[in-house]
């Protein structure tokens, strides 16, 4: 396969995964915190029932229905593989982060990254994102599927799992 072709996949790998996260802006819990219809089905894409917290549920989710080889789970550390990190605190470590790949949040109350959601622009000193379960003030816990503006602080760790010269089998 060629470099062009492999980038001409990638880059259409990228579009589709932002098709599927760009559908679901607006979607929002009902029947209760945790709960509805497509809560349900991010839940299930990881075999979990109602009532989990689902921003990583979500994203693998959209993974999943893009044919993306990505941890399938609702864990938020599952997606914080060393192999796949392109930036650290603040640090590029291969490459500037792109829509489709993924950042994580940490939390020091959790000591891990506890909150994940996609990068759709990176900018100087603010990133456009799509997380879900979140809400308008960009808590963890929140109620639906928002498109976010958080500045790059608050960043811990962004990994590509879009990119196809790294396509080792995940565990």
């Amino acid at each position: 396969m060629s470099l062009i072709s492999t980038k001409n996949d990638e880059e259409h790998t990228r579009e589709c995964v932002k098709e599927l996260y760009d559908s679901q802006v607006g979607v929002r819990e009902t029947g209760g915190s945790n709960r509805g219809s497509h809560v349900e089905m991010y839940l299930a894409s990881v075999d979990l029932g109602p009532s989990y917290a689902w921003c990583a549920a979500f994203v693998s989710w959209c993974y999943q229905n893009a044919e993306v080889e990505a941890p399938q789970s609702a864990w938020v550390p599952s997606f914080a593989l060393r192999r796949k990190r392109i930036y650290h605190r603040g640090k590029f470590e291969k490459q500037t982060p792109q829509k489709g790949d993924v950042f994580m949040i940490w939390y020091n109350s959790k000591n891990r990254p506890a909150h994940i959601g996609f990068i759709d622009q990176w900018g100087e000193k603010w990133i456009v994102t799509v997380e879900g379960n979140t809400n308008d003030n960009g808590s963890r816990e929140g109620d639906g599927v928002y498109r976010k503006r958080r500045l790059k602080k608050q960043v811990w760790v962004v990994s590509d799992f879009v990119n196809s010269t790294d396509r080792q089998k995940l565990p």
